[in-house]
C-alpha cells in the first residue's frame, strides 16, 4: 500500500508541476502576443502628447525656418536638427516658437513624452523652494551642482569690479 501511495502521491505532484508549467507558458504566450499592441499604442500616445504640445504653444510666433537671422544665434546643436520627423505615417512638426525653452521642451519631449515641467509663475526663490519640493534628493543635488557652475560661468564671462556684494542665504 505504501508503494502504491507513494506512487500516487508522485503521479499527482507530476501532474501539478506540469499544470504550473503550462500555465507559465501560456502567460508568456498572451503577454508576447499584447507587446506589438503595446508597443504601438505607446508610439501613438507619444505622437499625441508632442501634438498636444505644440496646439500649447503660441500660434503667432514665425518658425524657425522662416527667421534667417535666428538661425545665427541658434545654438549649434539645434542647427543640424530636422523641423519636423515622421513617426509611423504622422507627420509631426517641431515648435511653433523660436523661444529658447519651448526648442528645449521639445527637444526634451520627443527623448521622454513622459517629461513634466511644472508651472513656474512666483519669483524666484518661491520657485526654486517649489522646484526643491517636487524633486528627489539626488536630482535637487544635481540641481544644485549645475547652478553652482553656471554662476561660475557668469562670474567669469563679466568679472565684478572690487566692490564685493554679499547675498546672504535663506535657510530652508
Amino acid at each position: 500500500r505504501s508503494l502504491f501511495g507513494r506512487k500516487a502521491a508522485l503521479s499527482a505532484l507530476s501532474i501539478l508541476v506540469a499544470l504550473l508549467i503550462v500555465g507559465q507558458a501560456v502567460t508568456v504566450y498572451f503577454v508576447y502576443q499584447q507587446s506589438g499592441q503595446i508597443n504601438k499604442l505607446t508610439k501613438t500616445s507619444q505622437a499625441l502628447q508632442l501634438q498636444a504640445l505644440q496646439k500649447k504653444m503660441p500660434s503667432n510666433a514665425k518658425p524657425v525656418s522662416k527667421m534667417r537671422m535666428a538661425m545665427v544665434n541658434m545654438p549649434l546643436a539645434m542647427r543640424d536638427l530636422p523641423l519636423s520627423h515622421s513617426s509611423e505615417g504622422m507627420n509631426i512638426m517641431g515648435p511653433v516658437s523660436n523661444k529658447t525653452e519651448d526648442q528645449v521642451k521639445h527637444l526634451l519631449l520627443q527623448a521622454d513624452p513622459q517629461k513634466m515641467f511644472p508651472e513656474l509663475k512666483e519669483n524666484l526663490m518661491d520657485n526654486l523652494k517649489r522646484l526643491k519640493k517636487s524633486m528627489t534628493d539626488a536630482d535637487w543635488k544635481s540641481f544644485e551642482s549645475w547652478m553652482h557652475k553656471w554662476l561660475l560661468f557668469e562670474l567669469a564671462k563679466n568679472p565684478q569690479k572690487n566692490e564685493k556684494k554679499v547675498i546672504p542665504a535663506e535657510k530652508g
